[in-house]
């Protein structure tokens, strides 16, 4: 009888504390990577894509300070393939159309603070819209080996209205152009392989995945507001747009959604 309760009791003490411990290892397995998207930064908030500096630099230290650590988003890519294991609290930081304030703003703190960027572009604005960088400047965060460049489509095309706009034959012209012409182009400017693609304005849908596939590609990201996780489509990986009111405690609730 007394061997039956000493069995009993063991089964009692391994499903409290061995079972709850595999719980938390599997949740925490399971957590995903916040991929911050940034578009502009400056001194005062122009529009709903601008993030004050000051701002900025909070992210940045309350990282540093959290023992959160940002990964190349090229390392997260490997790990959702390759299934390589991430750091604990991985988040990756990305930009979208190579605003001037890029240059002028986010380097200085990247240089400071030494940790990677990826930033899509889209070629037709470079050295030609007023708002975007040059090449020389693209080049010169090219050199800090900090930034990775990576595809925003050529010219940033609303692809719904293009499509109820287009025939069919032009609008898959206007695709293929859009995703081979961007890629060839940033290719060419920097000598480095050009495979990820942040779909303009976060529009995407089954056609539009499949060509971006045949065109070489070989993950391209969203806007949606949750991080990326094991299982997710390669083609539609999560990004959470980043607003000026995304300071204090809503960063650091960003930062622990699931």
């Amino acid at each position: 009888m007394r061997i039956k309760w000493s069995v009993a009791l063991t089964l009692v003490v391994f499903m409290l504390i061995v079972v709850p411990a595999a719980s938390a290892s599997t949740k925490k397995a399971a957590a995903g990577v916040p991929i911050l998207l940034y578009h502009r930064l400056g001194p005062t908030v122009a529009d709903s894509m601008t993030i004050t500096t000051p701002v900025f630099e909070s992210h940045l230290k309350y990282l540093k300070q959290n023992g959160y650590t940002v990964v190349p988003l090229r390392q997260v890519i490997d790990s959702l393939k390759n299934k390589k294991p991430l750091p604990e609290h991985a988040v990756v930081i990305v930009t979208d159309d190579a605003h001037k304030s890029i240059y002028t703003d986010m380097l200085p703190l990247i240089k400071k603070y030494q940790v990677p960027v990826t930033l899509f572009i889209y070629p037709s604005a470079i050295s030609n819209a007023s708002y975007a960088m040059t090449w020389n400047q693209l080049k010169e965060l090219k050199e800090t080996g900090l930034f990775d460049f990576q595809s925003h489509t050529y010219w940033h095309p609303n692809f719904k209205r293009e499509k109820k706009k287009l025939d069919q034959k032009e609008y898959e012209k206007l695709v293929e152009t859009q995703l081979k012409k961007s890629k060839d182009k940033l290719e060419k400017e920097f000598g480095a392989k050009i495979d990820l693609l942040a779909w303009p304005f976060g529009i995407y849908d089954d056609y539009l995945m499949g060509k971006a596939s045949e065109a070489g590609y070989a993950a391209a990201f969203s806007i949606e507001r949750r991080p990326v996780r094991s299982g997710d489509n390669m083609m539609s990986l999560p990004r959470f747009l980043l607003e000026n009111s995304n300071q204090g405690k809503s960063f650091e609730r960003l930062l622990t959604e699931n």
